[in-house]
């Protein structure tokens, strides 16, 4: 080895060595004070849609454990309108302090930021990961007097381009763009109606308004038991545990890349300490693999996949790639 080289290899060598020191050292420094003390006064968790979806479930069961985790009051709120967007910039500006934090989901941080021509924030830039609480189905319900009354009859309603209406739970969710896909496939003539969350939507399948809805499976769960709404297809690429017996879209229809769901997950300002944002982490990942809520959720259709922060965000990286792909690919745009 010649002395030059030497020289290098010291240098490389001192350079790592200084840089695991730094590390120990922080590791070692003292919690900030708010974070030794976090939380000391009630939470705040914004859900950006209406009540009765899926977000709104999901958050309320975590949120009530979260509660009796962290010793402190947990507020569950509801900001609906724009797609999510409202009650995600809410959360964007407020005091990266962790006492607001929001209850999201697809819509919100993977769609409309890139759907719409200007939802105010960008996820990837001023909004801190902090933990999936849950992955949903979508479920594909008509009218419990619908004349489809099975999945076969609904797609040869599509094939024969019959003008029907489907609802979604807002613009730029998931099953907005379900729709919006077979429009592009099956049948140019749908017709989409926004609503603002799955509960008024839900409410106008039932009551025979709209043709179909892609609902989140748990919001359409309680109203398929009472018989007020059919279920016949989920819109995952595999069939739901949920709901085995229940074909996939991509099998009735021949269309392979079909695959649209519903995750909720739990987000700070950015700039949220991370101290307090790994308290929170643990803390839902705590309350998500506890059997009692793990069978709650499971119950609801929800897939449960503890996270670590850097996981989440890698998640949330590959779920907006992915939706941004389908928009360009179809050519969609809010103007």
């Amino acid at each position: 080895m010649t002395s030059a080289m030497t020289s290098i290899s010291r240098r490389t060598a001192g350079t790592l060595m200084s840089a695991a020191m730094i590390a120990l050292t922080r590791a070692a420094a003292p919690l900030p004070a708010a974070a030794q003390t976090y939380p000391n006064r009630p939470l705040h968790l914004i859900v950006n849609f209406a009540p009765g979806g899926a977000g709104d479930i999901i958050g309320r069961i975590v949120g009530d454990r979260l509660a009796a985790v962290l010793h402190q009051s947990v507020v569950v709120e509801n900001r609906s309108g724009a797609g999510g967007t409202i009650g995600a910039r809410d959360v964007v500006n407020a005091t990266p302090d962790g006492y607001t934090l929001s209850v999201a989901q697809t819509p919100e941080i993977s769609i409309n930021p890139y759907f719409m021509r200007d939802a105010g924030y960008d996820p990837l830039k001023d909004l801190q990961p902090i933990a999936l609480a849950g992955v949903v189905p979508l479920a594909l319900v008509v009218p419990a007097k619908s004349t489809y009354a099975s999945a076969s009859e609904w797609v040869a309603a599509l094939r024969a381009h019959e003008a029907l209406t489907f609802a979604s739970a807002g613009v730029g969710t998931p099953g907005h763009l379900a729709g919006e896909m077979l429009k592009l496939k099956l049948d140019d003539k749908l017709v989409h109606v926004p609503y603002k969350g799955a509960g008024p939507a839900l409410s106008d399948i039932a009551g025979g308004q709209v043709g179909f809805f892609f609902s989140a499976y748990p919001s359409a769960v309680p109203l398929t038991g009472s018989g007020r709404i059919r279920l016949l297809a989920v819109s995952t690429a595999k069939r739901a545990p949920a709901a085995p017996d229940i074909p996939t879209v991509a099998e009735i229809t021949g269309m392979p890349d079909f695959d649209f769901k519903l995750w909720v997950g739990f987000f700070g300002p950015r700039g949220l300490p991370m101290p307090i944002a790994n308290k929170l982490n643990a803390a839902i990942n705590t309350i998500i693999s506890e059997p009692a809520t793990m069978a709650r959720l499971r119950a609801i259709g929800a897939t449960i996949t503890p996270l670590s922060i850097d996981q989440f965000a890698d998640f949330v990286r590959a779920d907006i790639a992915r939706y941004r792909a389908i928009i360009d690919r179809a050519n969609l745009r809010l103007e």
